[in-house]
């Protein structure tokens, strides 16, 4: 039997990381977490086995911008969606963290998934 590729969603809202973990939980293995400092610790326990990161970027804690930063300068190739629903200056910002893509909160599940394809297809 085939691995599913792996994900990371990470959302201090408990709506969004519950929707986002059903909506994916069929087709990845996916881990969680509320607050940027334990998205951070997700990503150290996986031992590089994380195949693409979900982020938002207002958190407490640390912010998606700093998760993004550290996730980056560890595993540059990884890729990460970075979302917001604070406006262009917050993507912006993600996008010199190099996010490899930037979402406007709200979206449609249907368009983000056809964005986590396409990047796990240029990953491998």
């Amino acid at each position: 039997m085939e691995n599913k590729p792996s994900i990371l969603i990470i959302d201090d809202s408990k709506e969004t990381v519950d929707g986002l973990e059903s909506f994916f939980s069929e087709k990845y293995e996916v881990s969680t977490a509320h607050n940027g400092l334990d998205g951070i610790k997700e990503f150290d326990k996986s031992d590089g086995c994380l195949d693409l990161v979900l982020t938002d970027l207002g958190m407490p804690e640390i912010s998606g911008i700093g998760v993004i930063t550290v996730i980056k300068k560890k595993s540059p190739k990884l890729p990460i969606i970075a979302m917001t629903g604070w406006g262009e200056h917050p993507g912006a910002l993600a996008r010199d963290a190099k996010a490899d893509l930037v979402l406007n909160k709200p979206f449609e599940l249907e368009e983000l998934d056809r964005h986590v394809e396409q990047l796990l297809v240029k990953k491998s």
